[in-house]
């Protein structure tokens, strides 16, 4: 049995904010996208490999690290963001 991990991201906007429900695999999806499309710099993404990757202080740390990644991404895109990230955050669920 496969087991993975799913973070749970609070996401911020002006006055809005939400979560999102990912796994690191589409964190890293999204950041290939973000890197070959848009140029982002590709040590932007917190590093895949983990030992003991599903220990509570670990896994903590690294959904920290995973949300200072999409604040960052907000930033850095502050008027429009690229498809990809408005379809990865939900924007269409919340846009009215």
């Amino acid at each position: 049995i496969s087991s993975f991990q799913v973070y749970i991201i609070q996401v911020s906007v002006g006055n809005h904010q939400w979560t999102v429900k990912h796994r690191y695999s589409d964190f890293h999806d999204l950041h290939e996208k973000l890197v070959s499309e848009k140029k982002i710099d590709k040590n932007l993404l917190p590093p895949k490999k983990m030992i003991g990757k599903n220990s509570k202080s670990l896994v903590e740390k690294r959904q920290k690290e995973l949300e200072v990644y999409l604040q960052t991404l907000l930033i850095k895109f502050p008027v429009t963001a690229p498809k990809v990230l408005s379809h990865f955050l939900h924007f269409h669920l919340y846009v009215s």
